[in-house]
């Protein structure tokens, strides 16, 4: 018996994992986190503001796209909520980790990792015994005294 089975429902965790071989259209993992989202509200009864939706796929979108570029092969996209945010956490095969670059107004592209550290409420990288996971943090519910991503002002 899975081990979360003895949880009432509303405690157990939210989550999904999406698989890639790393040559699937990018569209596909965010298709998979908005629908993802779509149930999390319709299922389970959490509200997701639309600015979280689109944030969700942004990080999404960006992470997997920086995998399928960057890491040869595989790529896991898993998805959870936790106490009112969305984690979003990609790994893939490769053990370097990125490093943001500074601001520069000229430069053309390579500002993704620099947008999902803007727009959300958490973010973290590690390596593990194989590759590299990095996750972000994105609150659900929008905050009239906070910041788009979450912060306190």
């Amino acid at each position: 018996m899975p081990e979360n089975e003895d949880l009432p429902l509303a405690d157990r965790p939210i989550l999904a994992t999406v698989t890639f071989a790393g040559h699937e259209p990018v569209a596909e993992a965010r298709d998979a986190a908005r629908a993802f989202l779509s149930d999390v509200q319709a299922v389970h009864g959490i509200p997701v503001s639309d600015r979280a939706m689109g944030m969700v796929q942004l990080v999404v979108s960006e992470l997997v796209t920086n995998a399928q570029k960057y890491a040869p092969g595989p790529c896991l996209l898993d998805l959870e909520v936790i106490d009112g945010a969305m984690e979003v956490s990609v790994w893939d095969t490769d053990p370097t980790l990125p490093v943001a670059q500074s601001p520069d107004p000229g430069r053309v592209g390579q500002h993704g990792l620099e947008i999902v550290i803007g727009v959300c409420h958490s973010f973290e990288m590690r390596r593990e015994p194989v590759g590299k996971r990095i996750t972000a943090g994105i609150v659900l519910a929008d905050d009239p005294g906070g910041d788009p991503a979450g912060r306190l002002m």
